[in-house]
């Protein structure tokens, strides 16, 4: 994959899309994040309901669940040639986006 093509809207799914720029074009990381408030807090409500529910160690849990599914997203990514910078924005979104799936 050329350089100029990687870290663009084509290789990076994001939960909304309307945050996107309307053409391949490259994307910052605060756009990935704009467009994913509701699985980031998602993600952090359920942590915290773990974490006053059932004591730190679920809490933990959660997070390594998340951070498990970056890991695996990431290393998919970078088999794909994709860069270091297109397999982060992409893995995170990727998370954002399948955690949300059943919503």
């Amino acid at each position: 994959m050329r350089p100029e093509h990687c870290a663009t809207r084509n290789h990076i799914e994001v939960w909304h899309a309307r945050v996107l720029p309307s053409g391949p074009e490259r994307v910052r990381f605060s756009t990935v994040l704009r467009g994913s408030w509701l699985p980031i807090l998602g993600w952090c409500g359920i942590s915290c309901f773990a974490y006053s529910v059932y004591g730190p160690f679920a809490a933990v849990a959660v997070g390594g669940v998340f951070a498990l599914s970056f890991i695996v997203g990431f290393g998919l990514r970078r088999r794909a040639r994709h860069s270091v910078r297109c397999s982060v924005y992409g893995a995170l979104g990727g998370v954002l986006d399948k955690s949300m799936a059943g919503f």
